[in-house]
């Protein structure tokens, strides 16, 4: 009895402990996340966390709610941004 009662415990806690990685394909400009329910609960996160990574903010560009579809983000450079080159600074608009 005892017995079953662990293999039915083990059964219940095995699919909440096992976590879903999130994959993120691209680059300083961009990129896509596969899509998925669990993925589109983060994607925003996880492209702003991306994105971070190169001194820019994300914005979602397209969530298409199929398997198989990706999610799309661009990386930009905040509005007013001052890119400071040697002999020259480049302005944004805004």
């Amino acid at each position: 009895m005892i017995r079953r009662m662990l293999i039915l415990v083990m059964l219940v806690a095995a699919p909440s402990a096992a976590q879903a990685q999130l994959y993120i394909s691209g680059n300083d400009t961009g990129g896509m996340i596969p899509w998925s329910p669990e993925s589109e609960r983060v994607a925003f996160a996880a492209a702003d966390a991306h994105c971070a990574g190169y001194g820019k903010l994300a914005r979602v560009t397209s969530v298409y709610r199929q398997y198989g579809h990706y999610i799309g983000f661009e990386c930009a450079f905040p509005r007013g941004y001052v890119i400071r080159e040697s002999d020259f600074a480049i302005r944004t608009k805004g």
